[in-house]
C-alpha cells in the first residue's frame, strides 16, 4: 500500500510538471486591445477568449512544438508554430482582413457593374431600364462620365479618344467586330444581348496590363456564371420579336436566344428624313454553354447575325441624293476555361474567332470587306497570401483583312493586310493593409506587321481616407495599331501610343456613391495623311499628336427618396488633336467640352409600374465653315434630349414596356455639310446634318415562363 501511495505521488508531481501556462495580449494594428478573440492550440481543446483588455490565459498539458491559433472576425487568423514554453506573456498583433468588404478598392478609371462587385455604379439591369439606352450597352454607358455625345455614331467616345480607341471583351477574350456596320449619320448598335451578361467593367483609362490594343478604354462583359433555373423568354416588339430559353442540368446549362428586327413597319408609320428602299432588317442568335468541373468552369459562347438596308440620303453635292446599300454577316465564337490548379494556383485560358463580311454599294462603288480574326490567351495566377497575388500570361492576336473595290469605270482593286501581335504581361496585386493597395504591371507586345517591340508599364495605387472614402492614382502607357481603314493601304507605320494620368476620389455609402476623377492623356505617333479621306495614294506618317484633360463627376442615390433611384454624371473635356488630315492642332468634331446626364427611375406601387426619365445635354461640337478663315472654326448648337420609359407589370412574369427617345422632338444638329464648290458669289452653301428622326418610339411585350413563376426579364420589377 505504501509503495502504491508513493507511485501515485510521483505521477501527480510529473503531471504538474507537464502543465504549461499560455498567456498574453491580443491587439490590433494600432495596439488597441481586441476583446473576444479566440485563442487555442490547434488540434486540442485547450484555449481561452481575450477579455476587455485583450488579455488571455489558459493551462495546457501539451509539450514540445505546437501551433497557437488566434482568430477574430474581420481580422486575419494568426498562427505560430513553436515550443509551448515560448507562448507565455506574449503580444499578438492581428492584421486587418483585407478580404473584408470595407477594404480599399483600386477604382481609378474603372466603373464596376454587377452584383459581385464591391463598388457597383451600374447594374446589368440598367442597360434595359435606362430610358435613353434602348437596350444597348453603349446607350447605358453613355450616361456615365467620360463619354461624349456623338448621336450619329452610336459607339463609345471616351475622354477625347475616337471610337476606334475602345475595345470590347467577352469573358476576357477580344471581340473584333462588336458593332453592326452602318452608314453616315445613322448610329450603330452593339451586336450582343444584355440579358446574357451579369457583370460589366468599363475602364475609362488606366486599365490592367492584361488588356492591350486600346488607347482609351476597355469594356469587359462577363456572361452569367450559372442560371438559377430553367426558363423561356418571349419578346414581341414594335420592331421585331425575340425568343430565348435556358436549359439546366446537374453540372451544365445552355442558354440560347434569337431575334429578328425589321424597321419597315415602323418606318411606314413614322417616316424619317431618309428615302428607304429597304429599311434595316436583321436576324441574330446567341448561345452560351456552361460546364462545371470539380475545380473550374468551361464556357462556350457563340453569336451570329445577318442584316442589311438600302436607302438614299440627302447630299448637298448630289441633287438626286446618295444611294447606299449594305449587307453584313458576322460570326463570333468564344471559348474559355477558368479554374483552380491548386489552392494557390489558378488558370484562365480562352480563344475567340471572328468572321465578318460586309458588302457595301455606295453610289456606283461596290466595296466588299472580309475579316478573319483570332485571339488566344493563357493566364496564370499565383496567390502567395491574401495580401499578395501575381498574374502573368501571354496572348496572340491575328487579323486577316481583305477589301475588294470595284466600280464601272475602273479595274477592280484588292487591298488588305495581316496583322499579327504577340504579347506577354505580368501584374502584381499588393494589399499592404485595408487602407493601402497597389496594382503594378508590365505589358510587352511585338507587332509582326511593323517589326516593333513595345513595353507598357501600368500602375494604380489606392488609399482609404475614411470609413467610406478613398483616393486612387493611376498611370499607364498604351499602344494600338492603326485601324483597317489605314492599314489596308499602308503598313509602313508604327503603333500609336498614349499615356494616362488619373487621380480619383470615391465615396461609397449604403445606397449612395460619389466619384470625382481628374485625368490627363498625352498622345504620340498618331497617323496623319494628306487627302480628304484615306486612299491608296495618300501619304501616311506617324507625325500626329494630341492631348486630352478633364474632370468627371458621378453621383448615384437609391436611398434618400423612397422608391426612387437616380444618378447624375458630368464631364468636362479639353482636348486638341493633330492627326488624320488635320492641318493644325484643333478640337476634333467628336468632342464635347461639357456633357451632362441625369437618369431617374421611380417605382409606383399602385400602378405596378416603373417609370424612368433620362436627360442628356452636351455643348456643341466643332465643324469647319469654308466661308470663314481657319480650321474647325465653328461649333454646332448645344445638344438636348429627354427620353422616357414605362414598364408595367401585367402579372409577375408579363411586362409591357414603352419608351420614347427625345420625347420633346428637340431639333438636334450633328454637324454641317458644305458644298464642294462655291456658288457664283463665292459662297459655299451648306445643310444641317440632322438625325434621321427626331424621336424614336418603342413598344414591347415580354413574357417569362419559369419554374418559380416569379422571374421576369426585368428582375427587380
Amino acid at each position: 500500500m505504501k509503495i502504491l501511495t508513493n507511485l501515485l505521488c510521483v505521477f501527480c508531481v510529473a503531471m504538474g510538471i507537464a502543465q504549461t501556462e499560455i498567456s498574453g495580449v491580443v491587439v490590433d494594428s494600432k495596439n488597441l486591445p481586441i476583446e473576444g478573440a479566440n485563442v487555442y492550440l490547434e488540434g486540442t481543446y485547450d484555449g481561452a477568449t481575450s477579455d476587455e483588455k485583450g488579455a488571455f490565459s489558459f493551462i495546457t498539458e501539451e509539450t514540445g512544438n505546437q501551433t497557437l491559433v488566434v482568430s477574430f472576425l474581420s481580422f486575419e487568423t494568426y498562427q505560430k508554430f513553436a515550443d509551448v514554453s515560448t507562448f507565455n506573456n506574449i503580444t499578438i498583433k492581428l492584421r486587418d482582413d483585407v478580404n473584408a468588404l470595407d477594404t480599399v478598392v483600386i477604382s481609378a478609371g474603372t466603373f464596376e457593374a454587377g452584383d459581385n462587385s464591391k463598388v457597383s455604379v451600374l447594374k446589368p439591369l440598367d442597360v434595359v431600364t435606362t430610358a435613353s439606352a434602348l437596350g444597348d450597352f453603349v446607350g447605358a454607358l453613355q450616361t456615365l462620365p467620360g463619354t461624349a455625345t456623338v448621336a450619329e455614331d452610336g459607339r463609345l467616345f471616351v475622354r477625347g479618344g475616337d471610337a476606334n480607341e475602345t475595345q470590347i471583351f467577352i469573358d476576357g477574350i477580344r471581340v473584333f467586330t462588336p458593332f453592326t456596320p452602318t452608314t453616315n449619320n445613322i448610329p450603330t448598335r452593339g451586336r450582343y444581348s444584355p440579358f446574357l451578361f451579369d457583370g460589366i467593367t468599363f475602364s475609362t483609362g488606366g486599365y490592367s496590363a492584361e488588356f492591350g490594343q486600346a488607347l482609351s478604354s476597355v469594356l469587359l462583359l462577363n456572361t452569367i456564371e450559372e442560371p438559377d433555373q430553367e426558363k423561356t423568354d418571349i419578346g414581341i416588339m414594335s420592331v421585331g420579336a425575340a425568343l430565348g430559353h435556358t436549359e439546366k442540368w446537374e453540372k451544365s446549362s445552355l442558354s440560347v436566344n434569337g431575334s429578328y428586327i425589321n424597321l419597315a413597319p415602323y418606318i411606314a408609320l413614322f417616316p424619317d428624313r431618309n428615302d428607304w428602299d429597304k429599311p434595316f432588317y436583321g436576324g441574330s442568335g446567341e448561345a452560351v454553354f456552361r460546364r462545371k468541373f470539380y475545380s473550374g468552369m468551361l464556357k462556350l459562347y457563340s453569336a451570329f447575325d445577318v442584316g442589311g438596308f438600302a436607302l438614299t440620303q440627302e447630299d448637298i453635292n448630289f441633287p438626286e441624293g446618295v444611294y447606299t446599300k449594305l449587307n453584313n454577316s458576322n460570326l463570333y465564337f468564344n471559348g474559355s476555361y477558368r479554374g483552380m490548379l491548386t489552392d494557390k494556383w489558378s488558370i484562365f485560358g480562352g480563344m475567340s474567332y471572328t468572321y465578318a463580311k460586309t458588302d457595301t454599294q455606295y453610289i456606283t462603288n461596290d466595296i466588299v470587306d472580309t475579316e478573319n480574326s483570332i485571339h488566344a490567351k493563357l493566364k496564370l495566377k499565383r496567390r502567395f497570401s491574401s495580401r499578395f497575388k501575381l498574374n502573368f500570361g501571354a496572348e496572340y492576336f491575328t487579323t486577316d483583312f481583305n477589301e475588294n473595290y470595284s466600280n464601272p469605270f475602273t479595274e477592280a482593286m484588292d487591298y488588305g493586310f495581316n496583322n499579327n501581335i504577340a504579347a506577354g504581361f505580368t501584374e502584381a496585386d499588393i494589399i499592404f493593409s485595408k487602407q493601402l493597395a497597389l496594382k503594378a504591371g508590365l505589358r510587352l507586345e511585338y507587332s509582326q506587321l511593323f517589326k516593333q517591340l513595345t513595353l507598357s508599364p501600368r500602375m494604380a495605387l489606392a488609399y482609404k481616407t475614411g470609413q467610406n472614402s478613398q483616393i486612387s492614382l493611376a498611370y499607364g502607357n498604351f499602344y494600338q495599331n492603326p485601324n483597317s481603314s489605314i492599314l489596308k493601304f499602308n503598313q509602313d507605320l508604327v503603333a500609336e501610343n498614349t499615356q494616362h494620368y488619373i487621380l480619383n476620389y470615391q465615396l461609397n455609402r449604403e445606397g449612395q456613391i460619389f466619384r470625382a476623377e481628374a485625368y490627363y492623356k498625352n498622345y504620340d505617333d498618331l497617323v496623319k495623311y494628306d487627302t480628304e479621306f484615306t486612299m491608296f495614294n495618300s501619304n501616311y506618317t506617324n507625325k500626329g499628336s494630341a492631348y486630352a484633360t478633364g474632370l468627371d463627376l458621378f453621383w448615384r442615390d437609391n436611398k434618400s427618396i423612397n422608391n426612387v433611384d437616380y444618378w447624375v454624371s458630368y464631364s468636362y473635356l479639353d482636348t486638341e488633336r493633330d492627326y488624320q488630315n488635320f492641318p493644325e492642332m484643333a478640337t476634333p468634331s467628336f468632342a464635347n467640352t461639357h456633357n451632362l446626364s441625369i437618369v431617374g427611375k421611380y417605382w409606383i406601387d399602385d400602378w405596378k409600374s416603373q417609370v424612368g426619365i433620362s436627360y442628356a445635354f452636351a455643348t456643341g461640337r466643332t465643324y469647319t465653315d469654308p466661308n470663314l478663315g481657319g480650321f474647325l472654326n465653328q461649333t454646332t448648337k448645344n445638344y438636348n434630349s429627354i427620353s422616357m420609359n414605362w414598364a408595367y407589370l401585367i402579372t409577375q412574369q408579363k411586362i409591357l414596356y414603352l419608351s420614347v427617345n427625345n420625347v420633346l422632338g428637340t431639333q438636334n444638329i450633328n454637324g454641317y455639310q458644305f458644298a464642294n464648290m462655291p456658288d457664283g458669289n463665292g459662297y459655299y452653301n451648306s445643310r444641317a446634318l440632322k438625325p434621321a428622326a427626331d424621336s424614336f418610339f418603342f413598344i414591347g411585350f415580354f413574357w417569362t415562363i419559369s419554374e418559380n413563376k416569379t422571374d421576369n426579364q426585368l428582375d427587380n420589377l
